[in-house]
Formats: structure tokens, C-alpha cells, sequence
């Protein structure tokens, strides 16, 4: 059986997680105008997934934060992003790779993305994230753009429920049966 090296429902899901890394880069550059603003799931258990252990411990296997008022600090690399959010009053920094993002959803133009999980370990390669910065205050703004909403993080479960209907596109029509 030969291996089929090209892989297309990988190079797909790559060219879509460079869709959330430019939404990501374009709101750290310019804020987030209008009514725009982003769900992000990711897997907290995963590799490189930079984030307290208490929340890690609240809200395994997936989170879901909202980004549309109150954000700080938000840093776009090749590999992860990088954000400080407020839980309960108290500023955390969260560092996601963007292999780890399993959803990401902006309801006011009702578009949504939705990822597998990765391939078995060793298949594909993962590379390492964002180096989690220093800690920041709080309260400093994005230059008094729009930031990110801090809503309290849900299950993916729960997040689900609550979002708007959107076109979402699933990759299972690429893979391999």
C-alpha cells in the first residue's frame, strides 16, 4: 500500500486555520469593528495549550472564550495565538496553538469554521506555540479599539447551544473513509 503524501484534508484544514490566524491578526491590528466578534473552542489538554491549571481543571476537555469587548494584548504568531482575559475579576494569559482550536465561529456574519481532531500522535507534526508572555495589567486597552468580550468560558457543549445559526463547514467530506 504506498502513502498517499498528499494529503488534501490536511492541507484544507491548514488553509483554514490560516483563515482564523488573519481574523485573529486583523483584530489585533485594527480592533474589532462593528458588531464582529469570535467564538473560540480549543482543546485545553493539548500540547502547547498555554493556560492556569485551574481553569485547565474546570474546563476539560474544551473551551469556549468569547472575544468582543474586553480583551488585552492580543499577539498573533505563525503557530498560536496569545490573549489575556479576565476570569472572575483576576487577568490570565492564554496562549492557544492554532493546531488546537477545534471551532471558531463570528456570528455577526453567521460564518463558523469547525476542526477534527488531529491526527494520531507522530502523523502530523506539531509545532511548538507562542512563548506565553509576561503577565499585564488588566485594564490596559487595545489603543481604544474594540477589544474582546471576557464572558465567563463555557463547555464546548454548552457554547453550542448558544450560538447563531451560520454557515459551518466541516471537513469529512476530505478525509479518508
Amino acid at each position: 500500500m504506498t502513502k498517499d503524501i498528499f494529503r488534501y484534508d490536511k492541507m484544507v484544514e491548514a488553509a483554514l486555520r490560516g483563515v482564523v490566524r488573519e481574523a485573529l491578526s486583523r483584530a489585533a491590528q485594527h480592533g474589532l469593528p462593528g458588531n464582529h466578534h469570535f467564538y473560540i473552542t480549543f482543546r485545553t489538554g493539548h500540547p502547547g495549550v498555554g493556560i492556569p491549571e485551574y481553569l485547565r481543571a474546570k474546563y476539560a476537555p474544551e473551551m469556549t472564550i468569547v472575544l468582543e469587548h474586553q480583551f488585552w494584548e492580543l499577539s498573533v504568531g505563525e503557530d498560536a495565538f496569545a490573549v489575556t482575559l479576565s476570569f472572575q475579576n483576576r487577568p490570565e494569559r492564554l496562549t492557544v496553538p492554532f493546531v488546537a482550536i477545534s471551532a471558531f465561529a463570528d456570528p455577526s456574519v453567521k460564518f463558523g469554521l469547525q476542526f477534527q481532531e488531529n491526527a494520531a500522535p507522530g502523523e502530523v507534526e506539531d509545532k511548538p506555540g507562542l512563548p506565553a508572555p509576561e503577565p499585564v495589567e488588566a485594564r490596559k486597552s487595545l489603543g481604544g479599539r474594540r477589544g474582546a468580550k471576557t464572558a465567563a468560558p463555557k463547555h464546548a457543549e454548552s457554547a453550542e447551544s448558544e450560538k447563531k445559526p451560520g454557515a459551518v463547514v466541516t471537513l469529512d467530506a476530505f478525509r479518508k473513509k
